[in-house]
């Protein structure tokens, strides 16, 4: 069976126009007037029809094929792959958040994060080709000399190009001060770049001419940690002065890896070996300028989660609508009435609504973020973009990890929707589980956003970002409609406002409470996040009638009812402290 996919345009309309209020904003701010509905309209419709016709047939096959290594450092992406990628690349899809200057489009964020979800919903693998092509713009764009953007952001944008980032080692993953790949300065103000960086995402490929690498590296009197790093261009093949290609740089695939999922996305293993590199920058300052591009990835790493979840959950759903077992009436002994379909079952209901109440909030939280993100790099009062910042680091890694943890959750519901079927591999549903696991793994595990929110977002912060968060919410409840979201958002922000005090004070005699408490606290704050998005949801349908309205409610009634309490459960975790954790020595994990 072949999987199936319908861009939900209805929803996101109903997100971008009457939640937020897109066009509005847009003709508030100087810089965003020029974007008018209907253009967006246009844009919408076309990824929808490509996602449908031109990725999804190639998502299953691809799965089946998987990127091939050929030896001798070259890379082969699965059938279908280079026309694809043809195709999106001259339709100006990799270019449409970029700098006009440079050949993008200058779409604003909350409107190619809705292109980002129906790529990723569509095919996972493909869709990371391009992603970290725009993640490398972007940190381009932010630091790089006007020589490099000329040089290197036409290309990327036209995807003739693509970029990568490169900063894992072998003995190196999250604590990249111990890097090991060195920056030599070379004469004429190159630098030679050795080493060696794994887990790098199309490294290498047969999609475009050249391949850019941004690589983190240490010159050789650069400070220990992280402070000695420094950001390089690395190109496959070295640019000459009037933008032709070159010789082939030291830069080589020495393998490709062999993963759970994702399995045409090309995952390389690069071996720098003198390699021509030209520094971003200043020296010493690679990681922050970094950060931008990682940053970029890690909400875009949420989209992949909520795609995840809307293919799992379409599919489901029309699973469920058409496999006969059972009978609704399972209290009623009556061997001979016919079969039901599955979704007249409470259970398998739970599920499906499970998924669907996920997808919901997690557009619209992404479309939040969006938005912030949007107003960070647009806006002209200064205030604004400060507040909006500081919110943009607050909500960073749950947008990263609440939003993967979440959709791997829906994956999971939906596939038990199919029982055996969905751990067979031709009705596509155990790639979706499989494909969606990395979401939580790469650009800082999950683990890693939890203590980044907790740690530096809130505790090294005094909590001033997230109680100004909660405040928000406060002046949202006013006047709010008569919904069982009023009361439960009101207990909700007691809960996270008392929790986040009671963390703060933990802190001061516990050195691991940080650690121990983390991971629950993301996911109260999480879940408080996702309300949020819900109390936004049921203001906007205020006063409207109509079907699709009506179901808006409902699903928010179902969140405040199945799928909220969740929060008081992991606040409860939260508070218990380090002392259940820390009672077991080491040899308690080996010997028993």
């Amino acid at each position: 069976m072949s999987l199936t996919y319908t861009a939900p345009l209805d929803e996101m309309r109903f997100t971008l126009s009457e939640v937020f209020d897109a066009k509005n904003f847009w003709q508030q701010h100087s810089q965003l007037n020029h974007v008018d509905m209907d253009t967006v309209e246009m844009i919408l419709a076309e990824m929808s029809k490509f996602a449908s016709t031109a990725l999804l047939p190639i998502n299953q096959s691809g799965d089946n094929e998987g990127a091939s290594y050929l030896g001798e450092g070259k890379v082969a992406t699965p059938a279908g792959f280079v026309d694809a990628y043809r195709q999106y690349a001259e339709a100006g899809w990799i270019g449409l958040g970029g700098d006009p200057e440079y050949g993008g489009q200058g779409m604003p964020k909350m409107v190619t994060m809705l292109a980002e979800e129906m790529l990723f919903t569509a095919n996972q693998s493909f869709a990371l080709y391009p992603n970290l092509t725009v993640g490398a713009s972007l940190c381009l764009l932010a630091a790089a000399s006007d020589e490099q953007k000329q040089q290197y952001l036409h290309k990327l944008y036209a995807g003739t190009w693509s970029g990568t980032m490169c900063l894992t080692e072998p003995h190196a993953g999250t604590d990249l001060g111990i890097i090991k790949t060195r920056a030599t300065p070379n004469a004429d103000g190159s630098y030679a770049i050795t080493g060696t960086k794994i887990f790098i995402t199309g490294g290498e490929h047969d999609l475009t001419e050249n391949i850019v690498h941004l690589v983190l590296a240490k010159t050789p009197d650069a400070p220990a940690g992280t402070k000695g790093i420094s950001l390089f261009i690395v190109p496959k093949f070295l640019v000459n002065d009037d933008g032709s290609l070159g010789e082939r740089n030291a830069v080589s695939c020495g393998s490709i890896e062999h993963k759970m999922g994702i399995k045409a996305s090309a995952t390389c293993v690069l071996n720098f070996d003198g390699a021509t590199g030209y520094l971003v920058g200043q020296e010493n300052t690679g990681l922050a300028t970094m950060f931008v591009m990682m940053n970029y990835e890690r909400l875009t790493m949420g989209l992949q989660g909520l795609g995840a979840s809307v293919l799992a959950y379409q599919n489901a759903a029309r699973y469920a609508s058409e496999r006969l077992q059972g009978r609704a009436d399972a209290g009623v002994a009556n061997p001979d009435k016919p079969a039901d379909p599955i979704i007249c079952h409470a259970d398998v209901r739970r599920m499906l609504l499970n998924a669907k109440t996920n997808s919901v909030a997690a557009r619209t939280f992404a479309m939040y973020v969006a938005k912030q993100l949007d107003i960070s790099k647009f806006a002209d009062d200064a205030d604004e973009v400060a507040a909006a910042k500081a919110k943009i680091a607050l909500l960073t890694p749950i947008a990263k990890a609440f939003l993967t943890d979440k959709g791997f959750e829906a994956a999971l519901d939906c596939q038990m929707v199919f029982g055996g079927h969905g751990y067979i591999k031709e009705w596509g549903m155990e790639q979706i589980v499989r494909d969606t696991r990395i979401s939580q793994i790469y650009e800082g595990t999950n683990g890693i956003q939890s203590l980044d929110l907790l740690g530096r977002k809130v505790i090294k912060d005094e909590g001033r970002a997230l109680f100004a968060l909660l405040d928000e919410i406060r002046a949202e409840l006013e006047g709010v409609p008569n919904h069982s979201i009023g009361t439960a958002m009101q207990q909700a922000v007691l809960e996270i406002d008392s929790l986040t005090k009671s963390l703060m004070q933990a802190v001061k005699s516990d050195a691991n409470a940080i650690s121990a408490s983390s991971v629950s606290y993301l996911h109260a704050v999480g879940y408080l996040c996702y309300a949020y998005m819900y109390l936004l949801i049921v203001k906007a349908c205020d006063g409207k009638t109509d079907e699709f309205y009506e179901s808006r409610r409902q699903l928010a009634e179902y969140f405040v009812a199945r799928v909220l309490p969740n929060l008081y459960t992991h606040s409860a975790m939260a508070k218990a402290g380090s002392s259940t954790l820390m009672a077991f020595d080491n040899e308690f994990f080996i010997n028993h």
